[in-house]
């Protein structure tokens, strides 16, 4: 007799639901059923962009190294089965003064984790990277594991992979509430209900409107991005200009090369306060604030334009703590993928593993109690919700 597959729903076929579909199809475990409130590949979710940065170096701590690592398989196996170029291994440069704590917690994770790196002193980072004005007592860490990741093309890799290996996906379909019920979850929608087995949320800044549940975890901050024109863009390509990240007193910067033969990104520290729901975040810039990160900009880069030539605003979903929720229900049916907090693509394709496996085997190998909804609900209790700090 044949075994009896589950039927798994994701909810959410952004960063994380198109690597968890991916990747939970390819098992053929499983009957997939992905469900998307919009089209394949679109400029709503919090992926949207161009470009993002990598890195394995990780400023906020060497908790996230080992996923990051596992990541970096991830996006390359993406890569060699899809055939397209998503992970640009260009490395990722970090500059600051070298008694900021991010930048130590930079050293130490290279350190500790052997990862290959250079270190550069004031004047050989002037020498190496004259695209940067480098002040006195900059000094910057080469993390050659980073680089940048082409987020609309590997969505679409891994969704085209995902209905290869048998997946159905269904787009322009709104989820409008899940109901437990003894053996599964019936997951309603506009197109009908679909009786699941077990269902993964990963809809991003949208999962408070999933799992009303949640609302009270999850803020929205609103994150902008801008690309300035280069006056030599023949020096702003991947192989002369590594991703980067910038920081100078209060002003955090970080930016990717030129993939478009005449910009690069280079976006700064958030300007908008959190909001409570998506329909409240802001959907572009003021004048005041495109001339103040012009400026910034101006500061930190030599041979740019400070005027953007374009910019866009998107939005993250964010924990107190700023650590992911990823964990199982009480019931072991729902399975959440959430608050990624403004740092999750370059994790999304290692959230995808976690989340497959949390479904089919009930535990992932990067679970962690600080991740837990237990975990996160008092850490709540104690400090509150999240409020806007950090970058």
């Amino acid at each position: 007799m044949a075994q009896h597959k589950p039927t798994i729903v994701v909810i959410g076929l952004g960063s994380v639901g198109s690597m968890t579909a991916w990747q939970l199809a390819k098992r053929q475990e499983a009957n997939v059923i992905g469900i998307e409130q919009y089209g394949r590949v679109h400029s709503h979710g919090s992926y949207a962009g161009e470009s993002r940065v990598f890195r394995a170096a990780y400023h906020e701590g060497g908790l996230y190294v080992p996923m990051l690592l596992e990541s970096r398989e991830l996006w390359r196996e993406l890569q060699v089965e899809s055939g397209r170029e998503i992970y640009l291994e260009a490395g990722t440069l970090s500059i600051a003064q070298e008694s900021q704590p991010e930048f130590q917690t930079t050293l130490d994770c290279v350190r500790d984790y052997d990862l290959p790196h250079r270190v550069f002193s004031t004047e050989e980072l002037r020498r190496a990277y004259p695209q940067h004005n480098i002040f006195d007592g900059d000094v910057a860490v080469l993390d050659e594991y980073g680089g940048g990741l082409r987020p609309e093309v590997a969505i679409m890799s891994a969704l085209e992979l995902a209905e290869n290996a048998g997946a159905d996906l269904r787009f322009n379909t709104e989820v409008l509430g899940l109901d437990e019920r003894p053996g599964g979850v019936a997951v309603r929608t506009t197109q009908g209900t679909i009786q699941a087995d077990k269902v993964i949320v990963a809809s991003g800044s949208w999962t408070k409107r999933v799992l009303p549940g949640l609302d009270a975890l999850l803020r929205l901050l609103p994150l902008g991005l801008t690309w300035f024109m280069v006056k030599d863009p023949s020096q702003f390509t991947p192989d002369k200009f590594p991703t980067f990240l910038r920081d100078h007193g209060s002003t955090h910067f970080f930016g990717v090369p030129t993939l478009d033969g005449y910009s690069i990104k280079a976006s700064g520290n958030p300007v908008w306060p959190v909001e409570r729901d998506v329909a409240d975040v802001p959907t572009e810039y003021t004048s005041d604030q495109l001339n103040l990160l012009g400026q910034r900009a101006a500061e930190l880069l030599n041979g740019i334009n400070p005027e953007p030539v374009r910019a866009s605003v998107h939005h993250c979903a964010y924990t107190p703590n700023r650590l992911p929720v990823l964990d199982l229900s009480p019931s072991e049916r729902i399975i959440v993928a959430a608050g990624l907090s403004g740092h999750g693509f370059k994790f999304a394709t290692a959230f995808g593993a976690a989340a497959t496996e949390l479904a089919l085997e009930g535990e992932a190998r990067f679970g962690n109690e600080a991740f837990t909804l237990a975990t996160h609900f008092d850490y709540l209790a104690e400090h509150g919700a999240y409020s806007g700090t950090g970058h």
